[in-house]
């Protein structure tokens, strides 16, 4: 019998992941290493979620009344929200903040295996009688955590972008994605996707490369799913191979398929690509990424074509969406085939995980 995971019980194991690892820190099912880390997620968390309500909370509640330094003349309302109160705020403030933080982090023992390790400081505004409801409660904590440090990262970079806490993106006019934001493929709810900056330099030829790139690699990935799902429903009747007397039905879905199908099979899938690419529909400069000149509707030879406006736009837009999830789909039923052995199988047949760290 096979533990499924060390951790799969503990705190934060939730849907829709369950237990999500992809780094893979907790293959080495090491207890203490687990403690260390849900102490310092625990700690982040729980600064994020005050980090997030403060730049929240001055834009709906208002600031406080009063001098926040007299000394200084420095009201509360004279501190901006967000990044640009960092240089408005006084060193002696600054000091006051290090101070408690300090006390905060030594006033209890937070040494391995006593309640503040664990996250327990003793404060219980939030907590229950009921075992099943203090669970709940501890669960949501964790993430909620989750969700405000992503929170604080966004608002910090649209604060550092646009130059205010809540500042409009429209401020922000050294955006390189503003060269190809009417592009099409910019949708809800990410718009303009580039967090590598490969569009920073506005090079129009290399954005136009990299589309065409892109929807070559999202038709393929397209026909590559279809690849996955069609076999399990229907096969060609007869021989794929006449020489090896190899049948379709013979021939396994996924991965192992590779395997199976005889050399001349691949020459003439290479050939039959050679063709399409440099024959049958070679690129134009001056037509539009994956336009080409004899592809009608469905790259039908010569078939008809898409009319003009806002429903060739719609259906062009609705071909780069299906091609991104079929290149993560592909990608996806690569691992699952890989992994467990077959196009699809059962996760549990995948013996190696790392997660499995304690075996009986």
């Amino acid at each position: 019998a096979v533990t499924v995971c060390a951790f799969e019980s503990e705190l934060g194991v939730q849907a829709p992941v369950g237990f999500w690892d992809p780094v893979g820190f907790t293959a080495d099912g090491d207890v203490a290493n687990f403690a260390r880390r849900r102490q310092t997620e625990l700690k982040h968390g729980r600064i994020a979620m005050l980090a997030t309500m403060g730049y929240i909370t001055p834009e709906v509640a208002g600031k406080f009344p009063g001098y926040l330094s007299p000394s200084a003349g420095l009201q509360f309302q004279d501190i901006p929200n967000g990044l640009a109160a960092l240089s408005k705020v006084p060193s002696g403030g600054w000091a006051q903040m290090a101070l408690y933080a300090a006390y905060c982090e030594v006033s209890q023992d937070q040494s391995p295996g006593t309640p503040a390790a664990a996250g327990d400081f003793g404060w219980k505004v939030l907590t229950s009688a009921d075992p099943q409801e203090k669970t709940k409660k501890l669960a949501a904590e964790i993430a909620n955590g989750r969700l405000a440090m992503m929170a604080i990262i966004g608002m910090f970079f649209q604060d550092g972008l646009t130059g205010s806490a809540w500042g409009d993106w429209a401020n922000y006019t050294d955006s390189p994605l503003r060269a190809f934001e009417n592009e099409l493929g910019v949708q809800a709810p990410v718009g303009f996707f580039d967090p590598l900056g490969l569009c920073k330099d506005c090079d129009e030829a290399t954005f136009k490369r990299r589309r065409t790139t892109e929807l070559k690699n999202g038709r393929v990935a397209m026909l590559a799913c279809m690849g996955y799902i069609a076999p399990e429903f229907f096969r060609f009747p007869g021989l794929c191979s006449t020489s090896q007397q190899l049948s379709f039905a013979e021939i396994p879905n996924g991965l192992a398929a590779i395997s199976k199908v005889p050399s001349e099979g691949w020459i003439q899938w290479i050939v039959f690509m050679g063709f399409v690419e440099k024959g049958l529909y070679p690129a134009e400069t001056m037509r539009a990424p994956g336009d080409y000149p004899r592809a009608g509707v469905l790259g039908v030879p010569n078939g008809s074509r898409l009319p003009k406006g806002e429903e060739r736009t719609r259906k062009l837009n609705s071909e780069l969406a299906n091609g991104r999830l079929a290149m993560m789909a592909i990608t996806g039923m690569w691992f699952q085939d890989g992994l467990t052995g077959s196009a699809w199988g059962d996760w549990a047949n995948y013996t190696d995980s790392p997660l499995r760290a304690f075996e009986s």
